[in-house]
């Protein structure tokens, strides 16, 4: 395990929440938009690559696929009487969610940081 290893981690997941936060404003702002499909962030190949997942069958999908790291979906599980899906309490929800993991992570990384400068003051 590299030194800064703990930190790219928690960075990629920092962007993950980041992101997430910006597609679900998206969504929110489009509340009131005929027509409108909300959208989610997935975190697939991250989470296949942290799980350390292996094709086993020749039946399993490949967990080496070249896939992007972060994948934009439509939601489909509501719809308004213009069309609009969007939910307002459920996306507000999940914005809250984004919010807390990323301060969980910010205070993730400051630990980190705090232990490498333990280790480089040789404490």
């Amino acid at each position: 395990m590299g030194l800064f290893k703990p930190l790219d981690e928690l960075a990629l997941g920092a962007s993950y929440f980041f992101r997430r936060s910006e597609v679900i404003q998206g969504n929110i702002a489009n509340v009131d938009t005929p027509g409108y499909k909300p959208r989610d962030l997935i975190f697939e190949k991250e989470l296949d690559r942290a799980l350390s997942l292996k094709k086993t069958d020749p039946r399993h999908i490949d967990p080496q696929q070249p896939r992007s790291r972060f994948k934009v979906i439509d939601s489909p599980d509501y719809s308004g009487y213009d069309g609009n899906r969007v939910n307002l309490d459920k996306e507000l929800a999940k914005l809250a969610e984004s919010n807390l993991m990323v301060r969980a992570i910010n205070e993730a990384l400051r630990k980190e940081i705090g232990k490498l400068k333990l280790v480089i003051q040789g404490r």
